[in-house]
């Protein structure tokens, strides 16, 4: 054989070793792909860790493009109404700080829907509740109508904690097929998962049965042969959300002599003194008959026009800036 021949089978076969740097052209690929992974990353759902220290939270819900990110965002600076601040509403706030503090000390407690005439305190008395049992773990999470839906994972996401959590829905009313109905039906009673014992749903509304109600709907109603009534099926149906709130609290209009003791509360936490208060009674019932209504907002808003201005003026009589 010759040596030649010998020579080249004896040869080993040459080492492929790495290099170090990619050919250029896969590299400007490499690249390219490193960047549309980055912003198909930040158009994901990011994961946002709640701060567990706040006292009082906003659930948030922003649409993506590939998807729904919903969080809880703490509330920095809350109001700081006191229940002692709530004035002839006493029956009322009797009613809900007992609900409350019922729920704090780990002994059953109700889901509460408050109802009634506008401006009267049903939200204040919310609030002023988480103020007086926050340092006991009470927490609240405010929630828009709109995000109702997501009811479900708020619960699974505060279901571990220690603390006790409102869930907070203010002015709450529903139009017929709203998605969110069908959720807060869910939360409150109906779901083959066992309710959460440190979560309970706190609504107000003006509507006592949360949604519209039509004269037609009355004729749909039927009684039997012993006389008792039987309402209709769209009434039946709106029935029965407000209902499997365990709580219903009714708010009413304040008689004249109590919106003027609510002015008079809110002029001297304004540093009125008794005489400045008994001079602006006159003022606060126009202010009140402009607005149609004699409520605790209304007494609030008007006692700070009112301190406001004589504030300004250094004390001297003058009348208040209405807002026309």
């Amino acid at each position: 054989m010759p040596a030649s021949a010998s020579s080249r089978r004896a040869s080993p076969a040459p080492a492929v070793t790495a290099t170090s740097s990619l050919n250029p052209s896969l590299q400007r690929l490499a690249d390219r792909i490193e960047g549309v992974l980055a912003r198909v990353d930040a158009l994901l759902p990011q994961t946002v860790e709640p701060d567990w220290d706040a006292v009082a939270f906003r659930w948030r819900r922003r649409a993506t493009g590939l998807g729904v990110q919903s969080w809880l965002q703490a509330v920095r600076h809350r109001s700081g109404i006191k229940l002692s601040d709530l004035r002839n509403i006493d029956e009322a706030k009797q009613l809900i700080e007992r609900n409350t503090r019922q729920f704090v000390e780990g002994r059953p407690a109700n889901n509460v829907l408050l109802t009634g005439s506008r401006g009267t305190g049903k939200s204040s008395l919310i609030k002023a509740c988480l103020n007086a049992y926050s340092k006991k773990g009470l927490r609240l999470i405010e929630v828009d109508k709109a995000d109702l839906v997501d009811l479900p994972d708020i619960v699974d996401l505060v279901a571990e904690r220690p603390e006790k959590f409102i869930v907070f829905c203010d002015d709450l009313s529903f139009e017929e097929g709203e998605a969110g109905y069908k959720a807060m039906k869910v939360a409150l009673d109906g779901s083959i998962a066992a309710s959460s014992e440190n979560v309970l749903i706190y609504a107000t509304s003006n509507r006592r049965h949360l949604m519209p109600e039509k004269m037609s709907e009355n004729l749909a109603a039927h009684h039997t042969e012993d006389g008792e009534i039987h309402p209709g099926e769209s009434s039946e149906e709106k029935i029965s959300l407000s209902e499997r709130f365990g709580l219903w609290v009714n708010f009413y209009p304040f008689r004249q002599d109590d919106y003027l003791t609510v002015v008079a509360h809110w002029l001297a936490h304004f540093g009125c003194d008794a005489r400045q208060i008994e001079a602006a009674r006159g003022d606060a019932l126009r202010w009140a008959l402009e607005r149609g209504s004699r409520s605790g907002r209304v007494a609030w808003q008007f006692a700070r026009d009112w301190a406001g201005s004589h504030e300004a003026a250094g004390g001297a009589p003058k009348a208040p800036k209405r807002s026309r």
